[in-house]
């Protein structure tokens, strides 16, 4: 599969589409196989105990999963979540950023589906494991066309 985005056009695009999360992720390397993504972590993603929340690592495996259906299919805003499932399976540590390696599994014209694995920077074993699902628009309904 051709690529339709590389990594700077990626991080354009999630500054100027979504700019609730601008400066939270950030595309780090992008191939045919795989989107790597990181999380800056801040202080609000952490929760008591010192370990980053369920809610920001859901967040980084959605916006990783978006990232690879995009670099296939160009910039698609209106692509959504239509489902996810996450394991979280080790704490993360506290102040380390995180990163979500997403690797595209089946592209369809209505569908992708992709894996996820999220680990806490330094740390060989993945934190978290997510598949998720994105509803594609049809050519030409977007926000972004």
């Amino acid at each position: 599969m051709a690529l339709m985005m590389d990594a700077a056009e990626m991080n354009a695009f999630l500054g100027k589409v979504f700019l609730e999360v601008a400066g939270e992720y950030q595309v780090e390397a992008v191939s045919e196989a795989s989107v790597t993504m990181r999380l800056l972590v801040q202080d609000r993603h952490l929760r008591p105990g010192g370990t980053v929340s369920g809610p920001a690592m859901f967040g980084l495996a959605d916006v990783t999963a978006y990232m690879v259906t995009l670099a296939h299919i160009g910039p698609r805003a209106l692509a959504v979540t239509t489902n996810c499932a996450i394991d979280f399976m080790r704490k993360p540590a506290a102040g380390v950023d995180l990163i979500g390696e997403g690797r595209l599994l089946k592209l369809g014209k209505q569908l992708s589906v992709s894996d996820v694995l999220i680990y806490s920077e330094g740390m060989a074993q993945p934190v978290a494991r997510a598949s998720l699902t994105y509803a594609i628009p049809p050519q030409g309904v977007d926000l972004a066309e």
